[in-house]
C-alpha cells in the first residue's frame, strides 16, 4: 500500500540520518546549542506553556541580547564548516531548517528587534499568564512558579530599559495603535486581592500528592509573591506604558519609516514567508488572490437571491441576529458541536491522526478585547466570547478548522509526537508552513462537508479574503505608505468582518510587520504542491497519504517543504499500487 511504503521509506531514512562523522557533527552543533537556547529563553506564551522547573524568566537586556548573538554567530560559522553533500538525507533537510532558524534569531538581535517587545495583539506582559495553564504537579514545580513570579519586577524592568532604547532612535509600535492596549496591564496592577489574580489559579488546583502542610505554605508564599512583586510590577509597567511610552511612540506606520526600517521590513518578510519575495511582489499577489476570492463571493450572493450590493449583503450579515450568539458558552457549544464533527469526517483526509487532544476555553479576559477572533494551538484552542455581536456563526466553522482540527492543534501535536525528529523541529513553529497549513484546513472543510449553509460557506470564503488582504495591507503599510483609514476601508470594504475586528487586525499589521504575510503565502504553496501532486500520480495520488507527508515533516520552511513533497511524489509515482 502506497501509504506503508511511505512509512516504510520514512523509517529507512530516519535510522540512516546520523551515519557518518558529519551528521555526528551536526548534530552535536544543534544538541549544544538548543540545549543552551532553552535554558537561555524558555518561556511560556501562546504556543509554548514553558518549564514547570525553571526558577527565573529569561534574561532579556542588551547585554544579554549581545552575548547570545555571539553565540549564534559562532553557530552560523559552524555551519558553514558543514558539507551538506555529505549529510544523510534526513540531516540535509534537518540542516535547512536549522539554519535558517539560527539565522533568523541573529537577525532579530543585530536589528535591535528585542527593542519593541510586543504589538497590539501580544505581548510579554500578557503572554506571563499563560505560564498559569502549565500543569504544577509537585513541591518544587511550585517552588520554581512562586520564583518565577518573583522575578517578574527584574524582567519588566529590562523589558522597559529596552522600550526606552528603542522609543530615543523612533523604533517603537505606532502611536495610532495603543489606545486601550494598558487594559491587559491595568488589569493585574489594580488587583486588590492576590488570590483574585489570574496568577494564584495554579494554587486553586494543588494536587492532593503535596501535603496539607505544603499546600498552605506554598499558598502564603504565592500569594505574597504576587502581591509584594507581581502587583507593584505591573503597576510600575502601567505608569510607564501611559506617561512614558504612549507619548513618545513614534507617529508614522510603516516599518519601513524606522531606523534600518528598510532592512527590518526584510527580514521580517523573510522570518515569516521562509521566501525571498519584495514587498511589490507580495503586493501583487494579494491584489491578484482578492480578485479572484470576490467572484467567488459573488456567486454565493447570486446563489442565496439576496437583492442588493456587495455592501449591502455585508450589512445583513454584520447585523442580522440570526448570525450571532447570544451568550458566551453559546458560541463555546458551538464551536465545540462543528469540531466534534470534524472528528467523525477527518480520517478520510489524514491518515496518521495525534495521540494528543485539545481542549475548548474561552479567552482570558485581560487580553480578549485585542485578540482575534480565536486562536489554537497543539493541547488548546482558544475562542474569544468578548463582545458577542462581533463573533458571528458564519464564520465559527472556518475559524474552527483553523484553530483547532485538522489546523493548528492537530498540526502541533502531531509535530511533538514526531519522535524521529530534533527537537528544534519538534518545538518551534515556523508561520509560513502553520498558517499556511490552518488556512488550507478551512478549504478541507468544504471536502469533509462542515459548511452546512451559503452563508457558512461566505463566511469561508471571507476569512480566505481576509488573508489575501493581507497580503495587500502589510505592504501597503508597510512599503507604500498607507494610511490606517485606508487599511481599514480596504478590509472593511472586502470581508464580512465586523468592525471590532476590522480594527483590531489592522492595528495588528500595523505593529506586527511581516506576520500577516504567512497565511496566504503558505496557504497558496500547499494548494499548488497538492495539484503537482494529483496532477503527476493521476489514479495514484492517496489524499491522506499526501497530507501525511505534508504534516509529518513538522515546521519547515516553505522551500523545504516543496523539495518534501516533490520527494513524496516520486516515490509514491515509483511505488506498486495493489
Amino acid at each position: 500500500m502506497l501509504a506503508a511504503a511511505l512509512s516504510a521509506h520514512v523509517a529507512l531514512v530516519s535510522s540512516a540520518a546520523l551515519a557518518g562523522p558529519v551528521d555526528d557533527r551536526f548534530q552535536a552543533i544543534y544538541d549544544k546549542e538548543w540545549t543552551w537556547r532553552q535554558a537561555e529563553t524558555g518561556a511560556a506564551d501562546e504556543d509554548n506553556d514553558g518549564s514547570s522547573d525553571r526558577h527565573t524568566l529569561p534574561s532579556i537586556d542588551a547585554a544579554s541580547q549581545k552575548a547570545r548573538l555571539k553565540v549564534w554567530e559562532d553557530v552560523l560559522r559552524q555551519l558553514d564548516g558543514v558539507d551538506v553533500a555529505q549529510l544523510g538525507e534526513q540531516n540535509k533537510v534537518n540542516y535547512a531548517v536549522y539554519r535558517a532558524q539560527v539565522e533568523n534569531l541573529a537577525a532579530d538581535v543585530r536589528l535591535r528587534s528585542y527593542e519593541m517587545p510586543f504589538n497590539s495583539d501580544s505581548s510579554f506582559w500578557s503572554n506571563l499568564g499563560f505560564m498559569t495553564r502549565r500543569p504544577l504537579r509537585t513541591t518544587a514545580d511550585y517552588e520554581a512558579y512562586i520564583d518565577r513570579l518573583r522575578d517578574v519586577p527584574r524582567y519588566f524592568d529590562q523589558n522597559v530599559a529596552n522600550m526606552r532604547a528603542g522609543l530615543s532612535r523612533g523604533f517603537s509600535v505606532p502611536r495610532a495603535v495603543l489606545d486601550g492596549r494598558d487594559v491587559s496591564i491595568a488589569g493585574v496592577a489594580e488587583v486588590k486581592d492576590p488570590q483574585q489574580s489570574n496568577f494564584y489559579e495554579p494554587f486553586k488546583r494543588m494536587p492532593a500528592s503535596i501535603s496539607a502542610d505544603d499546600q498552605a505554605r506554598l499558598r502564603e508564599a504565592g500569594a505574597a509573591a504576587i502581591r509584594d512583586r507581581v502587583i507593584p510590577a505591573y503597576a510600575k509597567l502601567l505608569t510607564f506604558f501611559r506617561n512614558d511610552y504612549v507619548p513618545h511612540a513614534r507617529k508614522t506606520l510603516g516599518a519601513e519609516q524606522m531606523p534600518d526600517g528598510q532592512a527590518f521590513y526584510r527580514q521580517q518578510i523573510r522570518e515569516y514567508t521562509t521566501l525571498d519575495l519584495s514587498p511589490e511582489e507580495i503586493h501583487q499577489i494579494g491584489l491578484t488572490e482578492v480578485a479572484r476570492i470576490q467572484a467567488e463571493m459573488d456567486a454565493i450572493i447570486k446563489q442565496v437571491e439576496f437583492k442588493g450590493s456587495f455592501a449591502d449583503f455585508l450589512k445583513f450579515l454584520r447585523t442580522d441576529k440570526q448570525f450571532y450568539a447570544t451568550t458566551p458558552q453559546e458560541l463555546l457549544d458551538k464551536a465545540a458541536w462543528i469540531s466534534k464533527r470534524v472528528d467523525g469526517e477527518i480520517g478520510k483526509l489524514i491518515g496518521t491522526l495525534p495521540r494528543g487532544r485539545f481542549t475548548i476555553v474561552p479567552v482570558p479576559p485581560d487580553i480578549a478585547p485585542f485578540w482575534t477572533s480565536g486562536r489554537g494551538g497543539a493541547g488548546t484552542y482558544w475562542v474569544n466570547t468578548y463582545n458577542l455581536p462581533s463573533r458571528p456563526l458564519y464564520n465559527l466553522p472556518a475559524l474552527t478548522l483553523h484553530e483547532s482540527a485538522p489546523g493548528h492543534a492537530l498540526q502541533g501535536s502531531l509535530a511533538k509526537e514526531q519522535g524521529d525528529l530534533p527537537a528544534f523541529r519538534r518545538e518551534t513553529y515556523i508561520s509560513a508552513y502553520g498558517e499556511g497549513w490552518g488556512l488550507y484546513s478551512e478549504k478541507l472543510g468544504v471536502e469533509m462537508g462542515i459548511y452546512q449553509t451559503p452563508y457558512e460557506d461566505f463566511g469561508r470564503l471571507t476569512y480566505e479574503m481576509w488573508r489575501a488582504c493581507r497580503l495587500v495591507i502589510d505592504t501597503g503599510v508597510h512599503h507604500k505608505g498607507w494610511t490606517r483609514d485606508q487599511a481599514l476601508a480596504y478590509l472593511r470594504d472586502r470581508t464580512a468582518l465586523s468592525e471590532h475586528e476590522v480594527t483590531t487586525e489592522v492595528d495588528r499589521y500595523i505593529s506586527w510587520p511581516g506576520q500577516a504575510l504567512s497565511y496566504k503565502l503558505g496557504e497558496i504553496t500547499i494548494v499548488r504542491l497538492r495539484a503537482e501532486a494529483e496532477k503527476a500520480l493521476g489514479p495514484k495520488f492517496d489524499v491522506k497519504a499526501f497530507h501525511d507527508a505534508l504534516l509529518s515533516e513538522g515546521s519547515v520552511p516553505l522551500p523545504v517543504l516543496e523539495e518534501q513533497v516533490r520527494a513524496f511524489i516520486a516515490k509514491s509515482a515509483g511505488a506498486k499500487t495493489g
